[in-house]
């Protein structure tokens, strides 16, 4: 097996050295996708595992590197793992959900090949298949800046990725039955830290050498008013669960916003922050507070019942645990978290991905070549629960969709969902949506029901331009933020209310819109956008890969060169 593997590897590698650059530089993994007993909450349950890991390894890599990921699924099911943020520049194929992507089957493996382009930030990754996600599978992505490109902070003494999520004691099977029932899920039983129940995590920081300085000169008796400076470190915050917003702080700290899904943000301080499912945000913290243990603290948002978690941030010459209670945070507030999404902008002056500044790209001042409206909805086909976008339920075929339209198989009808909602009762269907490449089009999410929601869409980041209570009408545009809308691939939507969002269709391919809320999305609320140009040409778009697996109706065919 292992010279099998080899000579694989040997194949794939040749691939990639003739058809990227050579500037761009290569990072290879090799992860074994395994079941193991874990304990978050203390039950044991089926968790998935990564090398061993839950969660799963970090992926480091730089603006522009090739990612080489070769998954090996030991899981007894098919298994896809997909890249939440990694925008796959004309390489859909590689997207890693069931509408692009065929799953690995069970003892085979599938060598990923990602490439960063023009991005930076974090993002991380989950498994997409079934109701994987909710037994692990999940880790975090960092994307740094080119050493030339200048970063608006200075380098952090550490950079923590922090993934969140709500979490059920229940085995991933158990929760799929219960939706395959045509039933709902019942409320998580907990919150998840980096894997782990409360205070099962912590992350350790440092007061520096000016600290250690006046302590000296205090135990001398040498007056001081001194504060200490504290080092700065970079926490990365990802929100991996099912459906919660969640709301993030850190106990006698501030937090200073810097990035959202690779867009440099303007560097507004905050107490608490919420993170809506999908979203990542990173933020500076310095420990500049006397030396001891602070809580981490992380809750339910929106909820009747709240869930809290806490986690440690550790001083590493703490004097003490941590005392009294955890900082609280806001609750049912939807006022108060919608004023801060509104306030985070993006730093125009900063380098992104690019040296040119994030505010050379003027979206304001571009027109809009289509409007597109798109309203959730709950309901019950045929006596199961449902969800859906314009009032269809999505179905998967049994080939993904990106690989029927390559191979002109045909099995879905692009159209199958309308512009706009229609107000009819939910029905079932495999919907695509048309879209032509280098279109500009303004996306208007809306959202009827009494829970706040969250919606991603693949491929992409996107200018999110407004938000407010109540319906959307044209006049809604007179309050858009043409300036500095902070541009990202995951956004929030309040109950009864709408978000828009502005979005340069720049990316050739089969794309997934989803809900995050991710029983909703399992039951039917998404649909993928197609994304065509007419020209057959590597510059819009790369062709299937050589080592693509091909499964349903695509069985037999052969596959070409990149």
């Amino acid at each position: 097996m292992a010279l099998n593997s080899f000579r694989a590897f040997l194949s794939i590698f040749s691939l990639l050295c003739s058809i990227v650059a050579a500037e761009d530089p290569y990072r290879f993994f090799s992860w074994n996708v395994t079941y193991g007993d874990i304990y978050p909450l203390g039950v044991r349950q089926q968790g998935i595992l990564i090398n061993g890991q839950f969660p799963g390894p970090d992926i480091y890599s730089v603006t522009n590197d090739n990612l080489i990921i070769n998954v090996y699924n030991s899981l007894t099911e098919p298994f896809l793992l997909s890249w939440n943020g990694i925008q796959q520049r004309r390489n859909s194929y590689e997207d890693g959900v069931y509408g692009t992507t065929c799953p690995i089957p069970p003892g085979k493996n599938f060598t990923y090949i990602l490439q960063v382009k023009d991005q930076i930030g974090s993002f991380f990754y989950f498994p997409s298949l079934a109701f994987h996600k909710a037994a692990g599978g999940f880790g975090g992505i960092r994307i740094l800046s080119r050493p030339r490109i200048p970063v608006p902070f200075p380098d952090p003494a550490g950079d923590y990725t922090i993934l969140i999520g709500d979490w059920y004691k229940a085995n991933h099977t158990t929760l799929q039955a219960i939706l395959d029932r045509g039933k709902k899920l019942h409320f998580p039983d907990g919150i998840l830290i980096n894997g782990r129940g409360p205070n099962g995590v912590s992350f350790t920081v440092e007061q520096g050498e000016k600290e250690t300085f006046f302590k000296t000169m205090r135990r001398f008796g040498i007056p001081s008013t001194y504060k200490p400076l504290g080092k700065t470190y970079r926490f990365r915050i990802s929100n991996v669960g099912l459906q919660n917003s969640l709301n993030f702080r850190i106990q006698g700290h501030k937090m200073v916003l810097v990035e959202v899904e690779g867009t440099h943000t303007l560097q507004t301080t905050y107490s608490s922050l919420d993170v809506h499912v999908g979203q990542s945000y990173s933020v500076l913290v310095t420990a500049d507070q006397p030396a001891q243990d602070y809580y981490i603290v992380v809750s339910s948002r929106f909820t009747s019942q709240v869930l809290t978690t806490t986690g440690i941030l550790r001083y590493s010459n703490s004097a003490g645990p941590v005392s009294g209670p955890p900082p609280g945070g806001p609750t049912i507030q939807i006022d108060w978290s919608l004023n801060q999404a509104r306030s985070i902008r993006t730093n125009l002056t900063a380098s992104g991905p690019r040296p040119n500044p994030q505010g050379s790209y003027h979206y304001g001042m571009i027109n809009t070549s289509r409007t597109i409206r798109l309203a959730s909805s709950a309901g019950q086909v045929n006596g199961k629960q449902r969800y859906a976008v314009n009032s269809v339920s999505f179905v998967p075929t049994d080939t993904p969709l990106k690989v029927l339209d390559f191979f002109k198989i045909g099995g879905f009808r692009v159209g199958s969902i309308s512009d706009n909602p229609t107000g009819g009762g939910i029905y079932l269907d495999t919907s695509v949506m048309g879209a032509d490449f280098r279109a500009f089009v303004e996306i208007v999410f809306e959202n009827p029901e009494n829970i706040v929601q969250s919606w991603h869409i693949d491929g992409y980041s996107f200018f999110v331009v407004g938000m407010d209570g109540g319906l959307w009408t044209p006049n809604s545009r007179n309050q858009y933020n043409l300036r500095d809308a902070v541009s990202r691939c995951t956004t929030q939507v309040y109950p009864n209310s709408w978000t828009a969002i502005y979005m340069a269709l720049d990316n050739v391919g089969m794309w997934n819109v989803r809900s995050e809320f991710w029983a909703r999305q399992y039951l039917g609320q998404q649909f993928y956008l197609r994304v065509y140009s007419p020209v057959q040409s590597i510059r819009d778009e790369f062709p299937i890969p050589k080592n693509a697996l091909l499964c349903g109706r695509a069985v037999g065919r052969r596959t070409r060169p990149l």
